[in-house]
């Protein structure tokens, strides 16, 4: 369903420079025709078109409500404010595009501003958010209502600034000067999750201190709202779909890129956004894990195994894994054992979930694999999940070091991914397993609900 983006909650802007001399229009006209332009585009912006009929019937089928947008973007905003105040700090200025889609629901071109600093956000602990957009992207923030003001970044990486770094981070630097002074009532403490050494240097010497964003914002997304809750339903549910035609697509003689493309097709047309990785393999190309998707040819009675980690419908993580035989002929029974192995590894993992275990308690009593498959372990048992990966990552006992802190507890709120991986030291095959969890006021609940392979359980 559409939202509205009729007034843009207020949403202002600060005119890029894009008047040039001799211009055809006078000032007036000129103004005219960007408002038309922006307005136009705004409202023809992904978000605020939604994520089309298929998706919207699979959800509505489900019975998996709609998040209330507006509540959902406030709350977000207001656990970063909530952390920003508890440590003191006037703002947070955040590169990372997860972070910056947390704190006001605007993307644009995800992937590629991830590995290219064009992009940021400055959002105090009071007042307006600021959104530094790429060139003449301005209308991409205008349905969240969330975004103060749009200005122009100022990039400072070599692609654009060549030799003249130095010059661009000194301009860079003013603006952000200009909205501590502005907005941090003396408070020159400043959050950043990604800043560049050179950068972080300046703003020191005009007396601003840089602290760590990343744990502000870990924080922050750690507890996720009823709203989330109901995003993140809506995208493991289009996840499953998807995964569901993968499966029936699965036959010998297809490639793993092939039936891996399957899910990528599903994941886009249900409006999702990107996959994290290619983590897709088959037959001996399953022990050891991390393998990614290949021209290998699937061959009948082959264990496939994969993760999915998507990014889905409202920039949602769906990280769910699962193993097939494929063919109609029956598993082995070294497969049998592998998946008996993992699929109990996870439901016992699973069942010690509640809200006040500690993370340590966790890593201490958890259900490990048998020893000729724990030199192939998965690198954690637990780790978060909400728009990506999170914090935290629960290890196996023989991972624990001392700069690893397990004094955390869970909360109501949090999501969890279990995670198996099962193959034996030199083996042929492997198997992957994995949940995603809620943990609730009294337990857990595991909200990937894909079935297992009929063949594999038997």
């Amino acid at each position: 369903m559409s939202e509205n983006v009729g007034n843009f909650g207020g949403h202002r802007r600060k005119i890029m420079p894009l008047e040039p001399a001799g211009s055809v229009w006078d000032t007036d006209e000129l103004h005219r025709l960007e408002r038309e332009a922006r307005d136009k585009a705004a409202r023809l912006n992904q978000h605020a078109l939604g994520y089309g009929e298929l998706a919207e019937r699979e959800w509505q089928e489900a019975g998996i409500a709609a998040p209330d947008m507006t509540q959902l973007r406030q709350y977000r905003l207001e656990r970063i404010r909530a952390e920003l105040k508890q440590r003191d700090y006037a703002a947070a200025l955040l590169y990372d595009p997860i972070n910056i889609r947390y704190s006001c629901d605007a993307t644009n071109m995800q992937v590629w501003v991830a590995h290219n600093a064009t992009r940021y956000c400055f959002v105090p602990a009071e007042g307006p958010v600021t959104l530094f957009d790429y060139h003449h992207c301005e209308h991409l923030s205008d349905h969240a209502g969330i975004v103060g003001e749009v200005r122009p970044a100022i990039s400072y990486i070599f692609f654009y600034g060549g030799t003249m770094i130095e010059d661009r981070i000194r301009r860079w630097a003013n603006d952000i000067e200009e909205l501590v002074a502005a907005h941090g009532g003396g408070n020159r403490r400043v959050a950043c999750d990604l800043l560049q050494p050179r950068a972080a240097a300046e703003l020191a010497r005009r007396n601003i201190s840089v602290h760590d964003g990343q744990e502000v914002m870990e924080r922050a997304r750690e507890i996720k709202s009823a709203d989330e809750l109901l995003a993140m339903r809506r995208a493991i549910h289009s996840c499953e779909r998807a995964m569901g035609e993968m499966e029936r697509a699965l036959e010998p003689g297809m490639s793993e890129n092939e039936l891996w493309a399957v899910l990528h097709k599903g994941n886009i047309e249900r409006g999702g956004e990107w996959i994290e990785t290619r983590l897709l393999s088959s037959g001996p190309r399953t022990n050891p894990w991390f393998q990614e998707s290949s021209s290998r040819i699937i061959q009948a009675g082959d264990m496939v195994a994969f993760d999915t980690d998507l990014i889905g419908p409202y920039g949602y993580c769906s990280d769910i894994s699962r193993s097939w035989i494929c063919g109609e002929g029956k598993a082995t029974n070294e497969q049998r054992d592998l998946f008996q192995i993992a699929h109990e590894q996870i439901m016992a993992n699973t069942a010690l979930l509640a809200p006040g275990k500690s993370l340590r308690e966790l890593s201490e009593t958890a259900k490990t694999a048998p020893p000729d498959c724990m030199p192939n372990r998965y690198g954690s048992l637990w780790h978060g999940v909400g728009m990506c990966d999170e914090y935290p990552a629960i290890p196996h006992p023989v991972d624990v070091t001392p700069d690893k802190s397990l004094d955390d507890v869970l909360h109501p709120g949090m999501v969890l991914c279990v995670e198996s991986y099962v193959g034996r030291l030199g083996g042929h095959e492997g198997v992957k397993l994995e949940d995603q969890v809620l943990i609730t006021e009294t337990g857990a609940e595991t909200l990937s609900v894909y079935p297992f392979d009929d063949k594999l359980m038997a």
